[in-house]
């Protein structure tokens, strides 16, 4: 029987590991590999773009070095508070990343924070930085969901919409299965196979589109900050109903915690859109040769 199953698409897919390959004995995960592709993909592009807007390149390579420690220390820092409950009872777990446990929007707030850091002390424009490395972000995002594919997690609730996606249930996490899941077990051949949304593929598709939308505005924006702030209200849109469908949501009491700060990042990001369109009537737009020297943030 498949382990993985769409079959309102009739796609089945009979084996899908989660690891990759083995190394002198360690196992590499898929989960790792779609984030280092993600990361290596993601530099070749805000890259391409500094070069694109007169930038320089190197400084990009040094922030992206800083930022990919803070933002996976972030990361796993954001899921181990929000999943104290378990962390207080097992503290050796808290540094075992490779079992899994790193929520992208820890990733976010510690890489924000490090661009703040670094271009305040380098003097660039934080703006210029954010509008440039946007669409890497989201490229990552999207890329990174589907190692939650093959680690069989991340799936929502129960749907027999098109999408709708089955795994065999001796094979995902017992903490990941609702009641309303058990309740509509499909049973063939012996095999129980829970039937889901497969949440992992909106995510990427929705990152997909809005990654598509900021490479354009890239090219068409009329003040810095718009890509940053078009990035944060497009992928917050997505996240907030997406995690609404979600079974592993790290929550405080009964509030999902990424789904309440989505709702919230969609507010700030229009909040922010609209500061850095007032600004641009002062500060005008830092283009091709101008962006090596743009003016210190206010």
């Amino acid at each position: 029987m498949p382990e993985i199953w769409f079959p309102n698409l009739g796609i089945e897919i009979d084996h899908l590991s989660r690891t990759a390959f083995t190394v002198f004995g360690q196992d590499i995960y898929w989960y790792g590999i779609f984030i280092g592709l993600g990361v290596i993909l993601g530099v070749l592009l805000a890259l391409h773009e500094a070069k694109r807007t007169g930038q320089k390149p190197d400084t990009y390579l040094d922030f992206i070095i800083y930022a990919m420690i803070i933002a996976i220390i972030g990361a796993r820092l954001y899921y181990v508070i929000f999943s104290w409950d378990f962390y207080s009872q097992h503290p050796e777990k808290i540094f075992a990343i490779r079992e899994g446990g790193l929520a992208i929007y820890g990733g976010i707030i510690g890489g924000v924070l490090t661009a703040i850091v670094y271009s305040h002390l380098k003097k660039k424009s934080f703006w210029v930085m954010a509008d440039t490395m946007a669409p890497s972000l989201i490229l990552g995002q999207m890329l990174g969901r589907w190692g939650n594919f093959f680690n069989k997690e991340a799936f929502g609730g129960f749907t027999d919409n098109l999408f709708a996606m089955r795994y065999q249930l001796s094979q995902v996490r017992a903490s990941d299965v609702t009641p309303d899941i058990l309740q509509n077990l499909v049973t063939v051949n012996g095999v129980d196979y829970i039937q889901v949304h497969p949440t992992f593929l909106y995510e990427s598709m929705w990152s997909l589109c809005v990654f598509i939308i900021l490479l354009i505005l890239q090219r068409k924006k009329k003040f810095d900050g718009q890509v940053c702030a078009t990035y944060f209200f497009g992928y917050a849109l997505g996240r907030v109903w997406i995690e609404g469908l979600r079974t592993d949501q790290l929550c405080i009491g009964n509030v999902p915690v990424s789904q309440a700060l989505s709702a919230v990042l969609i507010i700030a990001s229009v909040v922010l859109y609209v500061y850095c369109k007032k600004k641009a009537a002062v500060v005008p737009v830092t283009e091709g040769a101008n962006a090596e020297t743009e003016q210190k943030e206010e």
